[in-house]
């Protein structure tokens, strides 16, 4: 059955930046974050510090060219088979912004107001298990299938207000979202803060709730997508389809959506990344006189030609039978004999495989095995 769920351990989301954001956009994004998160500064929350683990473990990741260059293709399991992994201890406060502008710095003790709520950041990134069969897989197919997610709300065009109503700034937090509160201790000045308990964050508040969405400015609901899945594709791999994820409640871009391919098992063929695998049964006058059998394959049939004396579990190699690569290029078909013994003869097979064996004139040799040797050597 096909599964939906989010997208887990997005760092972009993490930091509420988009895929082509600059070094400055992530370098600002977590700067903002850091000073909210930081377990030095938000020591109210029992949460900060793991908050701040996984702003600073995206940070890491995304400001290498290197390591960026290797999530962006590979996810979060190639940047840790790549070894780069953050330690998760978090830095001291006055070393993570030492290197910072100093304008920065002396705006968030002098009062200023940082990055408002209200402006759009990213919607989030969902995740879609769609199962294909092997032929499938081999052809590559067009296909649509329905996604669960928010749309904005018709009613009150994604604002949350009912209509002819308005949210309004919250007096608390003056539109911030945040509750700030400088301390001073000895010659030091340290800042604590926390999001403002009367907007919950939000920065403005609703009176009036929109009856449709109760005030969230967006509904959920289900659309179609349509995807055209390239011939090749193995199990695992995935195809990103930008923005056709969640929308984001403050106006920003739409999040990804990430369609994860799900092999099913096949009743004749196994699969080893381009080459494909099966198994056929003859009989023993085919294998020790000689022939042809035909077999199945992705495509139709084809005939392989078997030698006299070929020897049960010998492996043939169809080239250019297997599956085709997603950068062009064809896997092999491998096909294995099996030579299948009668369990019951007639008189006259009997006889006739008696005639056989009095040919060779010898009995048959019995060899010592890997125990018999082992006692020996002992």
């Amino acid at each position: 059955m096909n599964k939906f769920t989010m997208q887990e351990k997005n760092y972009y989301e993490v930091l509420g930046v988009n895929r082509d954001a600059s070094d400055d956009e992530i370098k600002r994004a977590f700067r903002h974050l850091a000073r909210k998160w930081h377990p030095d500064v938000n020591q109210k929350d029992k949460n900060a510090e793991e908050k701040f683990k996984e702003i600073n473990e995206a940070f890491e990741i995304l400001k290498d060219p290197e390591k960026r260059s290797v999530y962006d293709q590979y996810g979060t399991a190639g940047v840790e088979g790549a070894g780069f992994r953050s330690s998760g201890r978090p830095p001291n406060f006055d070393d993570l912004f030492r290197n910072l502008d100093f304008g920065d710095i002396f705006n968030v003790f002098s009062g200023e107001r940082g990055r408002r709520p209200s402006d759009s950041q990213r919607g989030a990134d969902l995740k879609y298990d769609l199962e294909l069969s092997l032929e499938e897989s081999f052809k590559g197919i067009d296909t649509e299938f329905l996604v669960p997610r928010h749309e904005q709300c018709s009613a009150c065009k994604g604002s949350g207000a009912r209509t002819g109503t308005s949210s309004k700034e919250c007096s608390t937090c003056h539109g911030t979202g945040e509750i700030r509160v400088i301390r001073k201790m000895g010659f030091m000045n340290t800042l604590a803060i926390s999001p403002c308990n009367r907007c919950n964050g939000e920065g403005n508040i609703i009176d009036k709730p929109c009856k449709t969405c109760k005030g969230k400015g967006k509904v959920k609901t289900s659309k179609k997508v349509k995807v055209t899945i390239p011939a090749g594709v193995d199990d695992g791999q995935y195809l990103r389809l930008s923005s056709q994820g969640e929308i984001d409640s403050k106006g920003g871009p739409s999040g990804d959506l990430y369609v994860i391919i799900h092999m099913t098992s096949h009743p004749v063929f196994e699969r080893y990344e381009k080459d494909i695998f099966c198994k056929t049964a003859i009989t023993l006058p085919l294998a020790v006189l000689g022939g042809e059998v035909t077999i199945p394959t992705l495509s139709g049939h084809a005939k392989i030609k078997i030698p006299s004396g070929t020897q049960s579990h010998t492996v043939f190699r169809l080239r250019g039978q297997g599956m085709p690569g997603i950068k062009g290029g064809k896997g092999d078909q491998l096909v294995k004999v099996v030579v299948t013994i009668p369990e019951k003869l007639t008189k006259e097979q009997k006889k006739l495989m008696r005639d056989y064996s009095d040919t060779f004139g010898r009995k048959t040799e019995t060899t010592k095995g890997f125990f018999e040797k082992l006692k020996e050597r002992k």
